[in-house]
């Protein structure tokens, strides 16, 4: 398990919240524990991450050169891109989630507070050898919504998903993500996804929650924005359908209840 003496009452969380420890997961450690994995410190675990090989898995290369990251939202932070396999065989806490989804495949935006002590001037994208276009611009479009947007963190929100009952798909992917999504993947001429394209209908429509209401973590409000969310999904199912339908990833019509 993670070597919770080693973490500082006042460092970030290693669950990725964002919080500090002693308000998070202090006292709590057992629900940090991975089972087999190795004790670590935060720097330990960043340390870990950026020393991990850059890859140069398929337009990531080409779409970092098309991208002015400062003057798109004013921060000089770079991207670096690191294997996915090799990201989730660390076997830190958070990454096991991606290990047990897609077996190694697609990607995922690391949470900065594992990485930004050992390296404050990057941002790390895991990424697999077969990553596809709409997954790349998908979490590039995280990258820029953290850098000049919502400041949220894809995989932190699911203990706000679960005490409000929301889909944690309505927090991970705030208005400016889709705005984000929307940009990109017209930049690079993208098609996406069947998951990514109701995201970019659903920014379109004017109906993804904006970061902020997200931030601030009304419960009343979040609930009514979602409600609102899946009362628009199921009075356009037939047209939402029509539009994924052929496309990559598509599960069946998208229902509420999905």
């Amino acid at each position: 398990m993670i070597g919770h003496d080693k973490i500082g009452r006042n460092d970030p969380c290693p669950c990725g919240s964002g919080k500090k420890f002693k308000r998070c997961h202090l006292g709590k450690e057992e629900e940090l524990s991975l089972g087999g994995g190795e004790e670590l410190s935060v720097e330990e675990m960043g340390a870990r991450i950026v020393g991990l090989p850059r890859v140069h898995y398929g337009r990531s290369d080409e779409m970092m050169a098309a991208l002015d990251f400062e003057a798109l939202t004013g921060s000089a932070a770079g991207v670096a891109f690191v294997d996915l396999k090799e990201y989730t065989d660390l076997n830190l806490f958070g990454s096991a989630h991606v290990k047990a989804s897609r077996g190694h495949s697609g990607g995922v935006f690391i949470n900065p507070f594992k990485t930004v002590k050992a390296d404050p001037t990057n941002l790390y994208l895991a990424i697999s050898a077969d990553i596809d276009d709409s997954t790349l611009v998908h979490e590039l479009a995280h990258v820029l919504d953290y850098l000049g947007g919502s400041r949220l963190v894809p995989g932190t929100l699911t203990p706000l998903s679960l005490e409000l009952t929301i889909p944690v798909d309505h927090l991970e992917h705030p208005k400016t993500f889709g705005r984000w999504l929307d940009v990109l993947s017209q930049k690079f001429n993208v098609q996406l996804d069947a998951d990514d394209t109701l995201i970019r209908y659903l920014f379109q429509e004017g109906m993804l929650i904006e970061g902020e209401v997200i931030q601030a973590k009304n419960a009343f409000t979040l609930k009514a924005k979602s409600e609102r969310i899946l009362r628009f999904l199921s009075e356009r199912s037939d047209e939402i359908d029509a539009l994924i339908r052929e496309l990559p990833g598509y599960i069946g019509p998208r229902r509420p209840q999905d």
